[in-house]
């Protein structure tokens, strides 16, 4: 427990101190949680259960850092990211599993200072996609556990208040245009990002059939709406947000065509509210076999005029 507690207390210490000295948020974490995470791992042979309590702290104790002095609390989360990253490279730990971890962390950590969860989600987001091109990791693989840390931990925040159904989809919707706004943000591929967003939101919330297709729906109009905010391409971002749905339907014994319909239809809903010229963009990147899923779009998408 002592370890435990030094390891948070120096990251923390350190944070804050680097940040006064230098002022730069996202470099202080990033140096300090690699740098303390090479030192454990070295100094204590950390690994399984001792180095995943440390990955938890150093992102617990970043987002405390940044707090106590006033700092961005988004830098932050994607200094987290990157420094643990870097930290665990030599360790054997998986850097799906590190990301996962450490979006995990700075959330619980965000709620416990009652931050800005959006912020942190996209800073979060943003830091697994830098790493991840660092560490030779796979973009979608990278936004997918991000998403999934970050709205594993936001369910589990959310349904302490309550919040169930309809009202976390609701609630988690300024995560999932976060997500997108990091991975456009980063000059990430917004269909690879798309993918990410489904599969981290299928496996973080791990909904029951017909709940999971609302909440594929509502992800992929959420999907379009944020990367339309951000001048993202939005045919790719629905196509993206099919394939996500397709595999992430595998994953949780969903049927495949149903989650492609409810994404696609999703995305459609959100393209009309955009413009016809977005309809007509979405609905020609949708209509088709995607992913060797025959894609239908519910009504009134079937015969909607552009």
């Amino acid at each position: 427990m002592e370890a435990r507690k030094s390891i948070f207390e120096s990251v923390k210490d350190g944070v804050v101190g680097t940040i006064k000295g230098t002022g730069d948020v996202a470099k202080a974490v990033v140096d300090t949680v690699s740098g303390t995470l090479t030192h454990t791992i070295k100094g204590t042979s950390a690994v399984g259960t001792s180095l995943i309590e440390a990955v938890s702290d150093v992102g617990r104790a970043a987002i405390r850092g940044a707090t106590d002095v006033g700092g961005d609390i988004g830098a932050a989360a994607k200094g987290a990211v990157i420094g643990t990253l870097r930290g665990t490279k030599e360790s054997g730990m998986e850097a799906t599993d590190a990301i996962k971890m450490t979006a995990s962390s700075v959330i619980k950590a965000t709620s416990d200072v009652s931050g800005d969860m959006g912020k942190v989600a996209q800073g979060a987001i943003q830091g697994a996609i830098t790493g991840a091109k660092e560490v030779g990791l796979n973009v979608t693989d990278a936004t997918a556990a991000a998403t999934n840390g970050v709205l594993k931990s936001a369910s589990e925040v959310l349904s302490g208040t309550g919040k169930a159904g309809s009202a976390f989809i609701e609630s988690s919707s300024g995560v999932v245009r976060s997500a997108i706004h990091a991975v456009v943000e980063v000059g990430g591929d917004v269909g690879s990002g798309a993918q990410g967003v489904v599969l981290g939101v299928l496996q973080g919330t791990k909904a029951g059939s017909k709940e999971a297709l609302e909440t594929i729906s509502a992800t992929s109009s959420n999907i379009v709406k944020g990367t339309s905010d951000v001048a993202g391409d939005i045919a790719k971002a629905a196509k993206g947000a099919v394939q996500g749905a397709i595999t992430g339907a595998k994953e949780i014994s969903l049927d495949t065509t149903e989650a492609a319909s409810a994404a696609a239809t999703g995305a459609l809903k959100a393209a009309g509210e955009i413009s016809s010229q977005a309809v007509q963009q979405v609905r020609d990147a949708v209509t088709g076999t995607i992913s060797g899923v025959k894609v239908v779009l519910k009504e009134p998408f079937k015969s909607a005029k552009s």
